[in-house]
């Protein structure tokens, strides 16, 4: 059975990312992971803060994908999301990654090109979903 890594945090329940995986779900057997790299926020902020905060997150996500009839689990990483897969990578087998942005202009993972820096860094299919701006909440 296939394993397929989603990548998100702040599009971690958007129409758009539950789509790709409700359709990667429906085309073959596929067990799903997900990774949720921390986000450091706006002010002060501190290590256990941040790490609590993502955890959450992470908790968020496997809740949502299981309302919609998708199991899986999961792992916080490194607020570098290209950092974070690999390193990920380095131990555990995926087939497939699917990372989800926000649109253009307020993703900060588009301006840094996260979506093809991955590309480069993984030997593995990897499929960008972007949230429609008015899915975005920004």
């Amino acid at each position: 059975m296939d394993r397929c890594l989603i990548v998100a945090n702040k599009t971690l329940e958007s129409e758009e990312l539950l789509r790709a995986v409700l359709a990667r779900r429906d085309r073959d057997p596929c067990q799903f992971h997900l990774l949720v790299p921390a986000t450091h926020p706006w002010g002060a902020w501190s290590h256990g803060s941040v790490r609590a905060t993502t955890k959450e997150r992470l908790a968020e996500g496997i809740a949502y994908f299981a309302e919609h009839g998708i199991e899986c689990d999961g792992d916080i990483g490194d607020v570098n999301p290209v950092r974070a897969t690999t390193d990920l990578m380095a131990h555990t087998h995926f087939d497939e990654i699917i990372i989800s942005t926000l649109p253009v202009g307020p993703s900060r993972w588009i301006h840094e090109d996260v979506p093809a820096r991955l590309r480069r860094s993984v030997h593995v299919p990897v499929t960008h979903v972007a949230t429609a701006p008015q899915h975005a909440g920004v």
